[in-house]
């Protein structure tokens, strides 16, 4: 009865708040029973679930992160490292949704998940607080827009799948995550914050080849 209870009591809290619509959900299951579910896994045994649709039917709603609190470690990165804001906001909402505390089933920890190993290469020493995350992951970021410079999109797989798949194949990796991770983001940072303007639209294209492109501009046929 006692694990009903605590069950019960968790669906019941997770249901009260909203989730944004395409968040990645996941599920864990405790020792006692008392299921946990969240956008921002901080915990490894989390397991994927899926996105949620936005609407009630099917899934439960958690708080929205805040995205404006850490505003000064974002524009203090971005002007240090002359990576626009709203690229820096974006690759953040897409990789923890603000949630400092975010950790993957891979292990990657905090605000712009940074996997242990990049962020000792970067002098991170704990990746779980905010500011030293920000200025690592901008910098790798940085990184990344510097091997890749004629393409935003590649620079931003690299960042998620790691430079060297993305040198290999020349266009971003054929993994679903990867090319799910940069179409989110480029949808992110094409959007205008406080949604007085339409957030500008982002087509993609797969060529031939299989080349996947990223682009503002309509291909032929399309409005």
């Amino acid at each position: 009865m006692l694990t009903r209870v605590l069950v019960l009591v968790s669906l019941v809290l997770a249901v009260l708040h909203p989730v944004p619509a395409g968040a990645e959900m996941y599920k864990l299951t405790a020792p006692d029973g008392t299921q946990h579910y969240t956008n921002a896994p901080t915990d490894p045994r989390y397991q994927r679930m899926g996105y949620a649709s936005g609407t009630a039917a099917g899934w439960l709603r958690l708080p929205q992160a805040e995205t404006g609190k850490y505003e000064t470690e974002i524009k203090d990165a971005a002007e240090r490292y002359q990576v626009p804001v709203k690229l820096v906001s974006a690759v953040i909402r897409a990789e923890s949704g603000f949630n400092p505390r975010a950790v993957s089933p891979k292990g990657a920890q905090g605000l712009m998940q940074l996997m242990p190993k990049t962020a000792s290469m970067l002098g991170v020493r704990n990746s779980f607080d905010p500011g030293q995350n920000i200025d690592g992951g901008v910098r790798h970021l940085r990184a990344m827009i510097d091997r890749f410079p004629h393409s935003l999109a590649l620079a931003i797989a690299a960042y998620n799948a790691g430079e060297r798949p993305v040198a290999q194949y020349g266009a971003i990796p054929p993994y679903p995550e990867t090319q799910d991770y940069v179409a989110k983001v480029m949808r992110f940072y094409g959007g205008i914050a406080g949604g007085t303007t339409p957030p500008t639209r982002i087509y993609q294209t797969v060529g031939a080849d299989g080349t996947v492109t990223y682009t503002n501009i309509p291909p032929r046929g399309r409005p």
